[in-house]
């Protein structure tokens, strides 16, 4: 046992190739000893509460990956306990390929990403659908008040693992309400500056006309 992210995500031809690489030592390290990073702590448990967004993969009957997008209000992806996080299933495309997926493999593997900041956390666990006629106090829960979309269903996962990821090659990007301050205070200078010009235009305007005036 050991770090449980490796321990599940690292397969038989992954540890070959770290060891032509030569970093199979450094990561067996985290292998054996007492099980770590297979529950939320407190810095897990803010960094999920902080997000408006995230991306879940699963597989397909037949194979192939799934990777979706899912975003809301910040903080709609809830942290119930050390083990389990969830959220609201807003109504969308009505593809249901996900929830079509965890009907017969119920794993899946999350990104969760902080660009402005360049941090990922990386969780592996099984998803399960809750309905809301099953659950009404969970859905509940779940569901923001604030924000106008409809909830079809909720979606819980029971985390195995997690890791951290490296910040190398994460681009900041950011949110126009993470800009909010400084856009605001961009619009502000660009109006300043707008009338400033306005003002300029107009005394240049005058004493053209009373040049004009004076040389007729």
């Amino acid at each position: 046992m050991g770090h449980r992210f490796l321990e599940i995500a690292t397969s038989p031809a992954a540890r070959d190739e770290q060891s032509v690489s030569g970093s199979r030592t450094a990561y067996g390290r985290g292998e054996g000893g007492p099980d770590h990073h297979d529950r939320l702590t407190p810095d897990e448990a803010m960094f999920i509460a902080a997000r408006d967004s995230f991306y879940i993969a699963s597989v397909s009957a037949d194979g192939w990956p799934y990777i979706q997008h899912r975003g809301g209000p910040t903080g709609f992806l809830k942290v119930l306990d050390d083990r389990q996080i969830g959220f609201a299933d807003y109504r969308g495309n009505r593809q249901y390929l996900t929830v079509g997926n965890i009907a017969g493999d119920d794993r899946v593997a999350l990104f969760l990403m902080d660009y402005p900041n360049q941090r990922r956390l990386k969780l592996l666990g099984r998803m399960r659908v809750v309905r809301l006629e099953d659950q009404p106090g969970l859905a509940a829960e779940f569901e923001d008040p604030a924000y106008p979309a409809r909830v079809e269903r909720a979606m819980v996962i029971t985390i195995d693992a997690f890791d951290w990821n490296c910040p190398q090659h994460i681009t900041p990007r950011f949110s126009v309400t993470q800009m909010g301050g400084t856009l605001t205070s961009v619009r502000k200078r660009i109006s300043e500056l707008e009338t400033e010009n306005q003002m300029l235009q107009n005394q240049i305007r005058r004493l053209e006309t009373g040049s004009a005036q004076t040389s007729a």
